[in-house]
């Protein structure tokens, strides 16, 4: 059932309320002032059953407690220890008087329950995300915020534009490697199907790319190559055999569909190929060099980020974030760029810093001025100054994406 509304704060002669406890210029109280706490109950309240099964728990205790543990970075025992001994935390979750034993239970976070259940749970998880906690929209919110608690300036006119490459969890591509995991994909697919197989050539093919990561970069170059060729002939008569035990059967053929794709991909391919599959699991990873001495090549997808370019006391704030498959060219993703953070900040953009990537973007609008560093056309001394705030290679994450410092947060002095 729907959770019941809060009920007016009343004066209890033995206990004293938090509003009167706590300090009215914390972070979280006023945090929680500023939070429309009503648009999560008529976000959430139609996924509950009128008349069936208990209440819920309270949708700002359980929305306050996602945030609380997402803001602090705790675990969900975290979550409940500092709720159970931190009145600020009580507070923000709508608590009028301090509790000692938990309304809820730990499970309460994290359950996924559908709507006819009868235990109180949380659907923020299975609703709110998608549609309340979107990233754009988690962006925008947290920005807003930002805003009104005056962490940072009411205007995103100046800011800094750079690319990155957010890294995919996968192992280092070699050819070796990539073979055998399709030989064991296909092995895999093919005892789910009750396929039997001529030969599994599971034991060869560890040995082989054991003997070629031993071989290949010393003086048994040649012995390396050899395994790795057999290695290929191996995954090629597994693939052939197969394809002959499923030909004109559509339930196996549609089931084997993709990793047979996949590993002739892999088995095809050659050094100098373009749009080569780095990862079975993950098709989308792309092999990308950034000019780092520290990483030659990144495996994973191109990112731009937007950032704020003056250092505020809620720290340094990101006003939008793309992916960017197919590894473009910097300029072609400026405009998208500049685009999101308007609509993100609802302001128009004056100017925005880039590095000497994007020459070439072509981007004329009335209104908008971007400049690139490290050229000599730069005369304004407002400009000059704003650049000198960017670092050198804000690609590397080293000053410019910096994460969010606690509101409040001053730079230390030097004793």
């Amino acid at each position: 059932m729907r959770p019941k509304q809060p009920e007016a704060p009343f004066d209890d002669f033995f206990r004293s309320s938090l509003e009167a406890i706590v300090d009215p210029s914390h972070e979280l109280i006023g945090l929680s002032a500023l939070i429309d706490w009503g648009r999560f109950d008529d976000a959430f309240g139609t996924h509950y059953h009128d008349r069936k099964g208990r209440r819920g728990l309270p949708t700002r205790l359980m929305a306050g407690l996602h945030l609380l543990k997402h803001m602090k970075g705790l675990s969900d025992e975290e979550t409940c220890a500092t709720w159970l001994e931190n009145p600020y935390f009580q507070a923000f979750c709508g608590e009028p008087h301090f509790q000692h034993r938990l309304p809820f239970d730990r499970s309460s976070i994290t359950r996924q329950a559908i709507c006819k259940a009868n235990l109180p749970s949380i659907r923020i998880g299975q609703v709110g995300y998608s549609s309340h906690f979107r990233p754009s929209r988690s962006n925008a919110f947290a920005i807003t915020m930002s805003l009104r608690m005056t962490a940072v300036m009411a205007s995103f006119l100046h800011f800094p534009v750079d690319t990155t490459v957010q890294t995919k969890a996968v192992a280092h591509p070699t050819n070796s490697h990539l073979i055998l995991r399709a030989i064991k994909w296909l092995n895999r697919a093919a005892k789910r199907d009750g396929i039997n197989l001529r030969q599994s050539f599971l034991r060869l093919a560890t040995r082989a790319r054991r003997e070629v990561a031993r071989l290949l970069h010393g003086r048994g170059h040649k012995q390396g190559l050899r395994w790795l060729r057999n290695m290929r002939t191996w995954l090629g008569r597994l693939i052939r055999d197969i394809r002959r035990k499923i030909a004109g059967d559509p339930g196996p053929e549609a089931a084997f569909a993709t990793v047979l794709e996949r590993a002739e991909r892999i088995l095809g391919q050659q050094p100098g190929d373009k749009n080569k599959l780095y990862a079975l699991h993950a098709p989308e990873v792309e092999c990308i060099g950034k000019g780092k001495a520290r990483t030659r090549y990144e495996f994973g997808c191109k990112t731009s980020i937007a950032t704020t370019n003056e250092r505020t006391k809620g720290g340094q704030f990101v006003l939008g974030a793309m992916a960017l498959p197919g590894n473009p060219y910097d300029g072609h993703s400026l405009a998208g760029q500049i685009d999101q953070v308007a609509r993100l900040t609802g302001t128009s953009v004056a100017r925005a810093y880039v590095d000497r990537g994007y020459r070439g973007h072509k981007i004329e609008r009335d209104g908008l001025d971007i400049t690139i560093s490290h050229t000599r056309e730069i005369t304004s001394p407002t400009v000059r100054r704003e650049m000198l705030r960017i670092p050198e290679h804000p690609a590397t994450y080293s000053d410019s994406i910096r994460p969010p410092k606690p509101m409040g947060w001053t730079p230390p002095t030097a004793s």
